[in-house]
């Protein structure tokens, strides 16, 4: 790791007031992972969009082998051999996995597609990378893990020598992350540089050689993987020791949820579950196993096709999410972008888009704006969520500080049941022990939680019982003392899902 491969000098970037990066400096070498580490709205992705070209810096340079890489042309990124995983997708919806992969990778005026060579290279390099996906669905079939495998697998295919990769590791089990890892090292060994975003501080320890840390726009340290800690990391990200959650044993309360045998047509199959007022269930499995299909059911935006589902006592069959959300139901969904908040409105639309019928903001049947942007300011008080004013489009904030306004919309309506989808992906771990928080102090006043998640560090964290999902089936729920990562993780690649295996909750 000699050769300099890649290089930053002094990289500053403004947004109106909002100094986004400022003179930040870093370099990058031949066969060397670097891992960039910072809180959400550190700058992080801010860079990563002016090294690819997406955005031009105020100022600085980029070489890349010793030559500059000209400012804002993302073919010339290309072609300097730097290949980026998005932090948010960049795939066409309407085509499918294997034209995704191709696209822009052949000649216009070719007469024939190469299809049948490519789809080759492609289930190799799935199965090398355990990012296994069907190279003839559409990308509009897919769910959100399984999309982030088809921007991996497209850069892959590329050929690219400096991989750019954000949370790479989000949708995958601890065995097929540990075999990601694997083939990354075999990779530098062969010459490829490789920059690691991460939230995951033991991922970065584990395959990292450097590590970089960014904080409100500047670089404010570098160490050698092997001379720093977790702790040190934690500290440096976020300015301030940070608490690891911690759930007191407490009793818990009456049934709220009730699963039972329910198969639904996008992708449950004889599923029970059961969860208590104050407790936290955690729900793991591989992106694209059954969890969206459950979150829908549970929030009225399916049925069951057989079972039943009572919520509170009550026959939720044919809820409606209106009523869900009456009946003191709270959600945090999977993707904020597309379902939890809508970019081209202000905060203060999105804040009250589930309780603008609410007293408070309805006057003799008109909206209240002055109640409603005080409502938005409380909450972005309360959670901290870094915005221009109320009165922003939710577009210009981070995908943390978006995730807080959702989590601050959630928990002002006290729930009873929190439906609580990937609720820190895509987090640092300042953000994480802030959601982690909110949704035990949830608990510790009766409400239940279900955490649907892919981080198994989350779930072992923060459950009281945890539970797998594989094919729309789930296990019966352990208890956390009684499971390890070793024993999830092979849950969800499917042992122990042999027909007849999944149990009631």
């Amino acid at each position: 790791m000699t050769d300099t491969v890649l290089k930053l000098e002094r990289i500053s970037k403004r947004f109106g007031p909002l100094l986004a990066n400022d003179a930040i400096s870093f370099d990058l070498k031949r066969g060397e992972i670097v891992a960039l580490l910072g809180e959400n709205g550190a700058g992080k992705t801010t860079l990563m969009n002016i090294l690819f070209g997406h955005y031009v810096a105020d100022e600085g340079a980029i070489s890349v082998a010793g030559r500059a890489l000209p400012p804002g042309q993302p073919h010339a990124a290309i072609e300097a051999g730097i290949g980026m995983v998005h932090q948010h997708f960049t795939l066409a919806d309407n085509l499918t996995v294997l034209d995704n992969i191709m696209l822009g990778t052949e000649k216009p005026w070719r007469l024939h597609s190469a299809k049948g060579e490519a789809r080759q290279r492609l289930n190799r390099l799935a199965e090398d990378f355990g990012l296994l996906v069907a190279p003839d669905k559409t990308v509009a079939e897919l769910s959100v893990g399984e999309r982030q495998r088809v921007e991996i697998l497209k850069v892959l295919y590329r050929e690219a020598r400096i991989l750019i990769l954000d949370e790479p590791t989000a949708v995958l089990t601890p065995q097929e992350s540990q075999t990601l890892f694997a083939t990354l090292k075999k990779l530098t060994q062969k010459g490829l540089s490789i920059i690691f975003i991460s939230h995951k501080l033991h991922e970065v320890l584990s395959v990292s050689d450097r590590i970089f840390v960014l904080r409100s726009g500047k670089l404010v340290a570098e160490r050698p993987t092997k001379a720093t800690t977790r702790q040190e990391l934690a500290e440096l990200m976020v300015g301030r020791p940070i608490a690891e959650p911690r759930i007191e044993p407490q009793v818990p309360g009456d049934v709220h949820v009730d699963v039972r045998s329910v198969t639904t047509s996008d992708g449950l199959e004889r599923a029970d579950l059961t969860l208590h007022g104050g407790e936290i269930l955690g729900l793991a499995g591989v992106s694209g196993n059954g969890q969206t299909a459950l979150a829908n059911l549970l929030s009225g935006l399916t049925r069951p096709h057989s079972g039943s589902l009572h919520i509170f006592g009550e026959d939720a069959a044919r809820w409606t999410p209106d009523i869900v959300t009456r009946r003191g139901i709270a959600r945090i969904p999977e993707d904020r972008h597309a379902e939890g908040l809508i970019a081209d409105m202000s905060v203060t639309e999105n804040v009250i888009a589930e309780l603008y019928r609410e007293e408070r903001f309805n006057k003799r049947g008109f909206l209240d704006w002055r109640a409603a942007e005080g409502f938005a300011r409380d909450i972005i008080a309360k959670f901290d969520v870094k915005c221009p004013s109320p009165l922003a489009r939710v577009r210009l904030l981070s995908g943390g500080n978006m995730q807080k306004l959702i989590l601050g919309r959630t928990l002002s309506l006290t729930p009873r049941f929190i439906l609580a989808c990937q609720p820190a992906r895509g987090l640092d771990i300042g953000a994480v022990a802030y959601v982690h928080e909110h949704l035990i102090e949830a608990r510790k006043r009766g409400a239940s939680v279900l955490l649907i998640s892919d981080d198994l560090d989350e779930i072992l964290n923060l459950s009281d019982r945890i539970a797998v999902i594989y094919r729309g089936r789930i296990s019966k729920p352990l208890a956390r003392r009684d499971v390890s990562i070793k024993e999830l993780g092979l849950m969800m690649a499917g042992h122990g899902f042999g027909e007849g295996e999944a149990h009631a909750a």
